[in-house]
C-alpha cells in the first residue's frame, strides 16, 4: 500500500453535498494533486473511528474494515466499515509504520512528519 501524508495546506476545499436525485451525503475533497470523493456510508466510518479515540481518555487506536452485511436497514450500505477485533496495540504499530514510510517518502516537500 502507497501511502502518503496530506499536510493541512495541501487541502484546498471540503465539500459536503447531496447529489440531486439522491438522499446521502456524499464529501469532496480537494487536494493538492487529486480530487477524492466519499460516500455517507465512509464518512459515517471515517466519524465513529476518529470520535472514539478523540473523546475516549486513553484509547490510541481503532480500526475499521470493510464488511459485507447479509442482512440490514433499510436504506443503509451492503459493505460497511465495521470495528474490527484487533489489538489496540497492532493497529497503532500498523499504521504508525504507514505513517512513517509515508513521512519518509515526503521529506523534501516540507512536511515534518510531526503532529
Amino acid at each position: 500500500m502507497r501511502a502518503r501524508v496530506y499536510r493541512n495546506e495541501e487541502v484546498s476545499r471540503v465539500i459536503a453535498f447531496i447529489p440531486r436525485g439522491h438522499s446521502h451525503v456524499r464529501l469532496l475533497l480537494e487536494l493538492s494533486d487529486q480530487a477524492i470523493i466519499l460516500s455517507e456510508a465512509t464518512l459515517a466510518a471515517i466519524t465513529r473511528a476518529y470520535l472514539s479515540v478523540l473523546l475516549h481518555p486513553l484509547r490510541r487506536a481503532v480500526e475499521m474494515r470493510l464488511v459485507r452485511l447479509q442482512h440490514r436497514k433499510a436504506l443503509y450500505a451492503e459493505y460497511q466499515l465495521l470495528e474490527t477485533e484487533r489489538s489496540e496495540e497492532e493497529v497503532l504499530a500498523e499504521a504508525e509504520e504507514v505513517w512513517r514510510s509515508a513521512a519518509a517518502g515526503s521529506e523534501g516537500t516540507g512536511c515534518s512528519g510531526r503532529g
